[in-house]
């Protein structure tokens, strides 16, 4: 697993076309993230695989699309979120602003 450093999660800036697309953890072949563009939502992560990119809200954790990912995986990435929530609710509260 690699937190993108710091003493909480930090933020890797990566770009999908012109868009900022932020990693936040990688663990195993999962890589959480959000888009810069998300500030007007609550709280949540995107979650890659492969070609699966599910989104999990972080309060309170919860499935918002599962984007193909099995209900096996799903359940491995919500322990992975949940094991993460405080230091994902730090960033995205750093990034943002809020």
């Amino acid at each position: 697993m690699e937190l993108i450093p710091s003493n909480h999660c930090s933020v890797r800036e990566t770009t999908i076309g012109s868009r900022p697309v932020p990693t936040v953890l990688k663990s195993g072949p999962y890589r959480l993230f959000f888009y810069a563009g998300d500030r007007n939502e609550p709280p949540h992560v995107h979650v890659e695989r492969d070609d699966r990119i599910g989104k999990f809200w972080l309060d309170p954790i919860r499935l918002q699309s599962s984007g193909g990912f099995s209900r096996v995986e799903l359940m491995r990435i919500e322990k992975l979120v949940n094991d993460h929530r405080v230091e994902l609710m730090e960033t995205w509260n750093d990034y943002f602003g809020h």
